[in-house]
C-alpha cells in the first residue's frame, strides 16, 4: 500500500481499533436525558393514557385511562359499578343511561375522558342510606320490570325526564322514555311508575 503502509500492518491497526470499541471505548455521541423523571415518569401513569378526574356517585376519583375508553366500561370495570348495563353497547337500547352533571347520557357513547371535572350519577347513587327514590320505589310498586336488564336505565331515564318537568301526561312518559328499550314489555308498568313517581 501507498506510504510504506503495509497491507498487513493496516490491518493490524484496523483490529487493534475494533477490539477497543469492544471493550469499552467511550462514545462520542451525547447520552440521551431521560424525558422525566422516575418519579414523574410513574405519576404520569402508563404509556397512552391520560389522567380523568371527576366526580362519581359523590366521591372524587381520579384514573389513568386509554383517552378512547367509554364512560360505561369505565364504570363497569374500572370502578365496578356494574348497575349501568351494556346492552347494544351503541346507543340504541338505553341500558346505559347515567347522569352527566344531572343530564342523562348513554355512557357507551361517551368517552370517560370528556367527563373530566364532572359530576357522574349512576343507579347505585340514587338511593340514600338504603331509602329508594320515588322513583326507585314506583317501579318496584307497579312491577316495572322483568328481566331487569334494562330497569337501571329506565329508572336513570325517568328520574331526569322528572327533574326537567317532562312527565306531565302519559304520552310524554312514552315520548321521552322512547330511547329505554325493554325487551321484555313492560312498557305499561314503565309508564305508570313514572306518573306515579312525578306524582310523588
Amino acid at each position: 500500500m501507498a506510504d510504506g503502509l503495509s497491507r498487513r500492518h493496516f490491518f493490524g491497526r484496523a483490529a487493534a481499533v475494533s477490539a477497543g470499541l469492544a471493550v469499552g471505548v467511550p462514545s462520542i455521541e451525547p447520552a440521551l436525558e431521560p424525558s422525566l423523571e422516575p418519579e414523574a415518569a410513574a405519576a404520569a401513569g402508563p404509556p397512552g393514557t391520560i389522567a380523568v378526574s371527576f366526580t362519581v356517585n359523590g366521591t372524587g376519583r381520579t384514573l389513568q385511562l386509554d383517552p378512547r375508553v367509554t364512560l360505561l366500561d369505565t364504570l363497569r370495570e374500572r370502578l365496578n359499578l356494574t348497575g349501568t348495563k351494556k346492552g347494544c353497547d351503541r346507543g340504541q337500547c338505553g341500558a346505559c343511561t347515567v347522569h352527566v352533571d344531572g343530564r342523562r347520557v348513554l355512557s357507551c357513547l361517551t368517552l370517560a375522558a370528556a367527563t373530566q371535572g364532572q359530576a357522574v350519577t349512576t343507579v347505585e347513587g340514587l338511593a340514600s342510606n338504603g331509602t329508594l327514590t320515588p322513583v326507585q320505589q314506583a317501579f318496584v310498586d307497579n312491577d316495572g320490570m322483568q328481566c331487569g336488564f334494562c330497569t337501571p336505565g329506565q329508572v336513570m331515564s325517568a328520574t331526569a325526564l322528572i327533574t326537567e318537568g317532562r312527565a306531565t301526561t302519559a304520552d310524554e312518559v312514552r315520548e321521552w322514555m322512547s330511547g329505554n328499550i325493554c325487551r321484555c314489555g313492560c312498557y305499561t308498568n314503565i309508564v305508570a311508575a313514572v306518573r306515579q313517581a312525578q306524582g310523588a
